[in-house]
C-alpha cells in the first residue's frame, strides 16, 4: 500500500508509535543533554515568519530599488513552485493510478464515488453563488480607473472544444513533458481501470506503482519542508514587483475574493460539517489545518495533495477511500478557484468592458463552475478556467490580462479554500456512509503531520467495510 505521508513538521525526527507520544515530542524542545537547547519552531510559525520577512524584504527591494534582491527574491519563490511542478506530473499519474485500485478494497466503491462527485458539484455551485452574489452587492469593477486598454489576450486560453478534446492525448509522452494534468489523470484512469480488470496480474505493477509513489512523496516532503523559505521569495517578489499601489486599485476585487473564501471556508463548511456529517467543526480545522496552511503558502493544490491525504486520514476517513477521493479532488475539486473566483472575475471584466450580464449568463458561470473546474488542473493559478468562463459568456480574453498581476496573492485564498474543500467532501461522505472513525476525528489536532512508522502504516491495510 502507498504510504500516504508527508510531513510538514518543523524537524525530521522519526515519528514514535503512539499518539501520546507524538504528541509529547511534539511539545518538547529540540537537542539533546543537559544544556541549551534550541526550542523547535513550529511549521506554522516558520510560515508566518516567512511572510512577515518576504514583506519586508520585497518592501525594501522596491523603496530603495535594489535590483540584486528584487532577482533573489524571483529566484527563490520561482525554484520552489518549480520544485512543485516538477513532482506533479509524476505525482498525479501515480496517486490516481492507485487510489483507483484501492477502491478493489472497499464495498460499494461506486457508490462512494459517485456520492463524491455529487458532494464537489453541490459545494461548487454554492461557492459559485456566494461570488455572483457578493460580486452583484460591491461592483468590483467600478471606481478602479482601469480601461479596456489595459488588458491584454493572454498566452493560452480555454475554450469548450479545447476542454473537451484535450482530454485525450495524442501521444503518451505529451502529458508529462508538457505538463497537461487532465490528460495525466485521463492516462491514470485509464491504466488503474484495465490494473482493476487484470485482477492478479496487474499485482507487479501495482506494486511498482505503490513503491514510486512513496518515493515520490519521499522527495516532496523535503520540498515542503522549504515551504517557509519559498514563501519569503514568493511574498517578497509579488511586493516588490507590484507594491502597495496594485493592490490599492485592485482593492474591492481583492477584498471581495478573500471575503467570498472565508464565507465558504468558515461559513458554508462548517455548516455542512454540522448539518450533514454531524461532526465538529473546530476538530475539522484542527486536523486540516497542516494542509490547508501549505496550501495558502505554495499555491497547488497538487504540491499539498500528499499533506491533505494524511490529515483527512487524521480525521478518521478510511485510507482506502482517502487515497482515492483526495487526488480525485485535488485535480477536479476547486471552490476557490473555479466557482468563486471565476464568478467574480466575470463581474469585474464585464463592467470593465461595459458589457451587462443578465440571468442567464450568470447561469451559465454557475455551469461553466460546476461542469468546468477540472480545467484548473491543480496548478497553480486558475487563468485556464477564467478564460473558459469568458469565452463561454461572449466576454473579451483581454480582460484577463487585468487581472494577472494581481493574481499571485488572490491565489493564496483560493487554493487554501481549494484544499479544504478537497478534506472536507471525503468527510461528510464518510460520515453519511457510516465509515467515519469519529473517535481519530474528535481526538484530531492541529499538530504538524509526521511520517507514519511501519505499524502506522501496516495498520492501516485492512479492507474498509462500507454498508450495503
Amino acid at each position: 500500500m502507498p504510504n500516504w505521508s508527508v510531513s510538514v513538521s518543523a524537524n525530521s525526527e522519526p515519528a514514535t508509535t503512539g499518539k501520546a507520544d507524538k504528541a509529547d515530542k511534539a511539545d518538547k524542545p529540540a537537542g539533546s543533554g543537559p544544556g541549551l537547547s534550541i526550542p523547535k519552531v513550529p511549521f506554522w510559525a516558520q510560515i508566518v515568519a516567512g511572510l512577515v520577512l518576504g514583506v519586508l524584504l520585497g518592501w525594501l527591494a522596491r523603496s530603495q530599488d535594489i535590483s540584486w534582491l528584487y532577482t533573489t527574491l524571483d529566484k527563490i519563490g520561482s525554484i520552489f513552485v518549480q520544485l512543485l511542478k516538477l513532482a506533479v506530473a509524476p505525482l498525479v499519474f501515480f496517486a490516481i493510478l492507485v487510489s483507483i485500485t484501492n477502491l478493489r478494497k472497499v464495498n460499494n466503491a461506486a457508490r462512494l464515488a459517485s456520492r463524491t462527485l455529487l458532494w464537489f458539484m453541490i459545494t461548487s455551485l454554492i461557492a459559485v453563488a456566494i461570488g455572483i452574489v457578493i460580486g452583484l452587492i460591491t461592483n468590483p469593477g467600478s471606481g478602479t480607473g482601469l480601461t479596456p486598454k489595459d488588458g491584454a489576450k493572454p498566452e493560452g486560453s480555454g475554450s469548450w472544444i479545447d476542454f473537451l478534446t484535450g482530454i485525450v492525448p495524442t501521444d503518451v509522452i505529451s502529458p508529462f513533458t508538457e505538463l497537461n494534468v487532465l490528460q495525466i489523470v485521463f492516462l491514470a484512469a485509464v491504466a488503474g481501470i484495465a490494473a482493476l480488470k487484470l485482477g492478479d496480474r496487474a499485482a507487479p505493477i501495482l506494486a511498482l506503482s505503490e513503491s514510486v509513489l512513496e518515493l515520490l512523496q519521499k522527495a516532496l516532503w523535503w520540498v515542503i519542508r522549504l515551504a517557509p523559505i519559498g514563501t519569503v521569495g514568493l511574498i517578497g517578489y509579488a511586493i516588490a514587483d507590484y507594491g502597495w499601489d496594485l493592490i490599492g486599485d485592485y482593492a474591492t476585487f481583492t477584498a471581495d475574493v478573500y471575503i467570498g473564501c472565508a464565507l465558504v471556508l468558515f461559513g458554508v463548511y462548517p455548516l455542512l460539517l454540522v448539518t450533514v456529517a454531524k461532526v465538529s467543526p473546530l476538530q475539522f480545522f484542527k486536523g486540516a489545518w497542516p494542509a490547508i496552511q501549505l496550501a495558502f503558502v505554495s499555491r497547488s493544490s497538487v504540491g499539498t495533495m500528499p499533506v491533505t491525504v494524511r490529515v483527512t486520514e487524521r480525521l478518521g476517513v478510511p485510507k482506502e477511500y482517502t487515497s482515492f477521493a483526495v487526488p480525485f479532488g485535488a485535480t477536479t475539486k476547486m471552490d476557490g478557484c473555479a466557482a468563486i473566483y471565476p464568478a467574480l472575475a466575470a463581474i469585474f471584466i464585464a463592467e470593465i468592458f461595459n458589457v451587462q450580464l443578465g440571468i442567464q449568463d450568470y447561469l451559465l458561470i454557475a455551469f461553466v463552475s460546476v461542469v468546468g473546474s477540472a480545467a484548473t488542473a491543480g496548478l497553480t493559478g486558475a487563468t485556464v478556467m477564467l478564460t473558459l468562463t469568458l469565452s463561454t459568456l461572449g466576454l473579451p480574453l483581454e480582460g484577463v490580462g487585468l487581472l494577472i498581476a494581481i493574481d499571485p496573492i488572490l491565489d493564496m485564498m483560493r487554493t487554501a479554500t481549494n484544499v479544504a474543500g478537497q478534506a472536507l467532501v471525503p468527510v461528510i461522505v464518510a460520515s453519511r456512509e457510516k465509515i467515519l472513525d469519529h473517535d481519530k476525528y474528535n481526538s484530531a489536532s492541529a499538530s504538524p503531520i509526521d511520517e507514519p512508522d511501519a505499524a502506522d502504516a501496516d495498520s492501516r491495510e485492512t479492507a474498509v467495510p462500507v454498508p450495503a
